[in-house]
């Protein structure tokens, strides 16, 4: 039988431009009292301890951890190594007995966990070992359970594990991780040092929520989308589909974290005149499918983003590549 580690994230921390993997702690905010936020990183949800329940009814020996920095994720990560290699490069092992279920109150503390993979896993490129793939740049990362805290979102937007028809149901994620089987996904890494698994929008907007003009130079492996001369509303990277619409507009049409590829479009809006004069504006929308997309931001200042729901600003050209199967989820 599995040993099974839940893996707890303290949801506190999923606010803009926090959360565990950004090397601060994962719980606790610095207007809490330090005692109300303790008992709280220490208290499971009920989600957990349901679904902990399930794994001890059906044999598996459960442990509950709730990580509140980088290191304890990388405490945890380290119970999925395998066996010491010739070359010294530490690496999953594709025959563990102890299975990783992750709770997560959003898709930013999944791609904490993930982020800590990579940097385990991932071998320096001067040191790249013969059998990784040629299209990769780290091995297959052990596959995961996801566990969502939050099993009926009122919100519009569709978390991954909705995208991807995840089991939401404590019991039936257990099941998954028990008896399912890996379903392998692409991840995107990009030259900040992180990982994207759903996608990136990139854009301004004013304080009422309209969107604002920005312009910028995208490319999709050899195509341009736009070099930085046109006024731009909209930038979006789509690993999956979380991103693919904005207010009314399809920005990525056809999204598929398991082609190997990265969508990504650019919206652009379109000055034109009736017969009879009249100033219309409408909105181009361009879009391009590869392996690799580059955002260069010509205007001064910050230009304001969200990854995989976590807010960012760019102030230099960002890389992002796709890493074909590299990441895997339990499905049933």
């Amino acid at each position: 039988m599995y040993d099974v580690v839940l893996l707890t994230l303290g949801s506190e921390r999923d606010a803009p431009g926090a959360g565990c993997g950004s090397g601060e702690a994962c719980c606790g905010g610095a207007n809490e009292a330090a005692k109300d936020r303790d008992e709280r990183c220490e208290t499971p949800r009920v989600p957990v301890l349901a679904c902990a329940d399930a794994l001890t009814a059906r044999g598996a020996r459960v442990e509950t951890v709730t990580a509140r920095s980088d290191a304890e994720i990388d405490e945890v990560l380290a119970r999925l190594d395998g066996p010491p290699r010739p070359d010294g490069h530490t690496w999953p092992d594709p025959d563990s007995k102890t299975r990783l279920v992750v709770a997560v109150a959003g898709d930013a503390q999944l791609r904490a966990v993930l982020r800590r993979l990579v940097r385990r896993y991932a071998p320096p490129p001067s040191r790249r070992p013969a059998d990784l793939a040629a299209n990769r740049t780290v091995p297959d990362l052990p596959p995961v359970g996801v566990l969502p805290l939050d099993p009926a979102r009122s919100t519009a937007h569709r978390d991954l594990a909705a995208q991807l028809g995840l089991p939401r149901d404590p019991a039936a994620v257990a099941a998954a991780v028990l008896d399912g089987t890996p379903r392998r996904l692409d991840l995107l890494r990009n030259d900040g040092g992180s990982v994207t698994l759903d996608g990136a929008l990139l854009g301004a907007a004013a304080e009422d929520g309209r969107p604002l003009h920005w312009r910028g130079r995208v490319e999709v492996d050899d195509a341009v989308l736009t070099n930085g001369d046109d006024p731009l509303l909209a930038c979006a990277i789509g690993n999956a589909g979380g991103y693919a619409r904005l207010d009314d507009v399809t920005l990525l049409a056809t999204p598929d974290p398991t082609d190997g590829l990265v969508e990504v479009a650019v919206a652009v809006p379109v000055v034109t005149r009736s017969r009879l004069g009249r100033r219309r504006v409408r909105l181009e929308v361009r879009r391009a499918r590869g392996r690799a997309v580059s955002v260069l931001p010509r205007d001064a200042g910050a230009l304001p983003y969200l990854d995989d729901g976590v807010e960012g600003e760019l102030t230099r050209k960002r890389s992002w590549w796709t890493e074909p199967g590299a990441w895997a989820v339990w499905t049933a």
